[in-house]
């Protein structure tokens, strides 16, 4: 049997759009605009796209497309016995190693969408819901049961295969998610001092950027449209010959920057709809999962329809944004597995679920009854989290642009790019000059700043 291939250039784009659009959108972009100067933010995080993240993800889409084999399988052709090959290794690690903790955080919003739609949130004094979500967490058993349904899930859909598993997933979530989105964009714009909401997140205030600010809206670019974990790489070599490479890079970051806008529509309005400050709503968990809860009731209502209905197809949004992200990256363990190892898709895909079970367990039982295990102050789960965000992704990120920007033969990059020489390309020269000075730099830059060697300056 030949290797699958995506069905459509739509299930192809849904598909990438799916890996790129994360719970990252909803937790960081909305609070590092607002904390950054609003739309002056968006204005250095759009240009960051154009000049990181865009060359990035061609490049991997490129790489992909052209050897029509995983992540690992990819990189050694391509790298001609050079060690350059272990750029795949690390691409298909980083994802694997993300997913560990990834699919605990998409077990807690399974158990938030529940208790959204059983109102269970209905007169929960302001200062319990740091209460609830620490008991949540903490418990022994019942994040690990989300967590393994949520698995479940995951597994469902990759052992489905490409067409049938992962595209028809695809075609059926990312509508989703772009509906349940504006609905609830609009609803929260359509409230009461909800202007004010609307200026936070829009107005360019250029006083508040700084280096800081560049540097958050470089990693915000890079982390948010899933570079350096393998996925763009795995599911563009499924790619058929004749799908335009840049043009779904462009289609894939749009679709990426438009839900993480939206989510700012989402929460902002709100947050000032109840007179909250939103430099205290925190981020991360402490504003998806302790602020937010508390907002949405006070805004729509405690306990009426609006509140449950809002809060329940929020917290079903957050569901299927970790749902698309965590598909994609069992992809890549488990591509990498079946055909590096000749399995059958069924056979690599558990193996590869197991894995994820027994980590992800840990991962999770590290609020709970693992909490005294821990390194440095942090626990298993924030390990996992600080490796991946501050080393992993920044290092995979700055390889893969130098191998493409300095390794791979220049005609065979013009001649995927444009298919065969099928589509114009007057931005090839600009796209290599950020693949080999521009791209290097900044992660480098933003890999400095994550392992926090310019705080320690200051």
């Amino acid at each position: 049997m030949g290797r699958e291939n995506f069905g459509s250039k739509l299930g192809a784009i849904l598909a990438a759009a799916g890996s790129a659009v994360g719970l990252g959108n909803v937790w960081r972009f909305p609070i590092e605009t607002g904390q950054n100067g609003g739309a002056a933010f968006i204005i250095i995080y759009v240009l960051c796209i154009l000049v990181l993240g865009l060359p990035i993800m061609i490049s991997e889409f490129l790489i992909g497309r052209h050897t029509h084999a995983n992540t690992v399988g990819a990189y050694r052709i391509l790298s001609n016995g050079t060690p350059w090959k272990w750029v795949g290794r690390l691409g298909v690690f980083t994802g694997w190693f993300i997913l560990c903790y990834y699919v605990v955080v998409g077990g807690w919003t399974m158990q938030y969408t529940f208790l959204s739609v059983t109102n269970a949130f209905y007169d929960v004094p302001a200062t319990q819901y740091t209460n609830v979500f620490n008991n949540f967490v903490s418990s022994p058993w019942l994040p690990t049961l989300w967590l393994f349904i949520f698995i479940g899930v995951i597994h469902y859909v990759i052992t489905r295969g490409v067409q049938s598993g992962i595209e028809k997933s695809a075609k059926l979530m990312m509508p989703t998610l772009f509906i349940i989105t504006l609905f609830l964009a609009v609803c929260s714009v359509c409230l009461p001092g909800a202007s004010k909401g609307i200026e936070f997140l829009l107005k360019p205030d250029w006083s508040k950027v700084d280096s800081t600010t560049v540097l958050d809206a470089m990693g915000q670019a890079f982390f948010s449209l899933s570079l350096g974990m393998g996925c763009l790489c795995t599911y563009a070599s499924y790619f058929d010959k004749k799908t335009p490479l840049a043009k779904s890079a462009v289609n894939v970051s749009f679709i990426d920057t438009f839900i993480a806008i939206m989510a700012g529509f989402i929460i902002f309005p709100s947050v000032f709809n109840i007179g909250m400050d939103p430099n205290e709503v925190g981020a991360g968990a402490g504003l998806t999962f302790v602020s937010l809860p508390n907002v949405f009731q006070q805004a729509f209502g405690n306990g009426s329809i609006l509140a449950v209905v809002f809060s329940s197809l929020f917290y079903f949004l957050l569901f299927v944004a970790a749902l698309t992200s965590a598909i994609s990256l069992h992809e890549v363990a488990t591509a990498y597995v079946t055909e590096e190892f000749n399995m059958s898709r069924k056979k690599g895909a558990t193996l590869v679920t197991l894995t994820i079970l027994v980590l992800g367990t840990l991962c999770s039982l590290s609020f709970g009854p693992l909490s005294g295990l821990t390194l440095f102050d942090r626990n298993i789960f924030e390990i996992f989290d600080d490796l991946s965000g501050r080393i992993l992704l920044p290092l995979s990120g700055m390889l893969i642009s130098i191998f493409a920007g300095w390794v791979l033969d220049r005609q065979l990059y013009r001649d995927e790019i444009s298919n065969g020489g099928d589509l114009k390309t007057p931005y090839f020269k600009m796209l290599i000059i950020s693949l080999r000075y521009v791209a290097p730099l900044a992660i480098g830059l933003v890999f400095l700043d994550q392992l926090g060697l310019f705080e320690f300056m200051k």
